[in-house]
């Protein structure tokens, strides 16, 4: 006999989880990146999660490790502390960071009548015991809350419930692709963050001090790692078992935001196809796999000169004589300019390529 169903508000069994790459799959920047804390600004390398390191001088790497929980994800994201720094500064921080477009979060409802609660789960592990924060910023209204949890040396999953904000100081969430909330886990911070009181009951105006009070700092010692994974965030009071997405949805999600050309394998991947115009220039045309949330501005590669070339007249591959550099965007489309002295005008079927397995062209198009 086949149980009836009782519980008509549960979550759907499929796109519950409003996190982007919670199960540490997707690092389409890089495996691992080091001395991160010398610098402000987005670091790290896990598509979705930002760290906002502030400038500190403690040190640590972030890699995308195999050592998940069973189960639930074999990768996780991992900090290895290499640097100690135990003279914090007031306007120190360390957090690990994902933004949200309002358009996707009108099913909470926030700062009308009927909101809904939050429930953000995540699996975490460390060398030794630790206490860190869990934050919901909302950017439009400038309000936020924060919950301390507990870390030990063997997986555990926390789970966090946030209550509605429905006060007069609330509105809602603008319904666009703009920046309206940050989900943080706050790892370090000094007295700017951690002088007050702990907002943690009930949405407020953000005062600095309150959002990260009672916090144990992961600089303390070059001993310290941490592990993250499993990461979710869902509507409702109870966090359901993780969502284990497929690998090419959650890519392309990921690619809203950021994209990287395929790491070049043999000397015939194209980055795109294009038009020569001229005796020494020509530009290629990537297309994007999915829609980019806007238009990027700039173009980011990486290599020499010679790292990047064209199939020119004859047949023949040259050696481009400057790196590829911006020269337009859509959401849909990137292009680049090659320069070389092949004489490619008017040549309307070349295409750009890498001879190396560092040279790539990269789109952004983060919050």
């Amino acid at each position: 006999m086949t149980k009836a169903r009782t519980n008509a508000s549960a979550s759907p069994a499929v796109g519950r989880n409003i996190i982007i790459n919670g199960a540490m799959n997707v690092a389409q920047r890089s495996a691992s990146v080091t001395g991160i804390g010398a610098s402000s600004g987005y670091s790290g390398p896990m598509d979705r999660f930002r760290i906002s390191a502030g400038t500190t001088a403690g040190r640590l790497t972030a890699s995308q490790t195999s050592d998940g929980p069973n189960g639930i994800s074999a990768n996780c994201l991992k900090f290895d502390c290499t640097t100690a720094d135990t003279s914090i500064a007031a306007g120190e921080k360390l957090l690990i960071e994902q933004r949200f477009e309002g358009q996707n979060l009108q099913r909470i409802g926030k700062g009308v009548a009927g909101a809904k609660q939050v429930t953000v789960s995540f699996y975490v592990k460390a060398n030794a015991s630790f206490t860190f924060a869990c934050e919901l910023y909302d950017h439009d209204n400038s309000r936020q809350i924060s919950k301390l949890f507990s870390v030990t040396s063997n997986w555990s999953r926390v789970e966090l419930t946030f209550p509605a904000d429905v006060d007069d100081g609330s509105s809602p969430f603008g319904d666009d692709n703009a920046l309206s909330l940050s989900l943080f886990i706050a790892l370090h911070a000094g007295s700017n963050f951690t002088s007050g009181t702990l907002n943690s009951s009930s949405w407020a105006n953000a005062t600095s001090a309150n959002r990260h009070v009672g916090i144990d700092s992961f600089y303390s010692s070059t001993d310290n790692n941490f592990f993250l994974t499993g990461v979710q965030m869902e509507v409702g009071p109870v966090a359901t078992e993780f969502e284990q997405e497929d690998f090419g949805t959650t890519l392309k999600k990921c690619q809203r935001y950021y994209y990287k050309t395929g790491i070049t394998t043999s000397n015939q991947d194209p980055f795109g196809v294009g038009q020569g115009f001229s005796a020494t220039v020509g530009d290629i045309l990537t297309f994007f796999p999915t829609t980019m949330r806007i238009a990027p501005t700039a173009l980011e590669q990486n290599g020499t000169a010679t790292d990047y070339r064209i199939f020119g007249t004859g047949g023949n591959f040259t050696a481009c004589s400057s790196v590829p550099t911006f020269n337009g965007c859509t959401t849909n489309s990137g292009r680049s300019r090659f320069t070389t002295a092949d004489g490619n005008a008017d040549r309307a079927a070349f295409f750009g390529n890498g001879t190396d397995a560092s040279a790539y062209l990269a789109w952004s198009a983060e919050l």
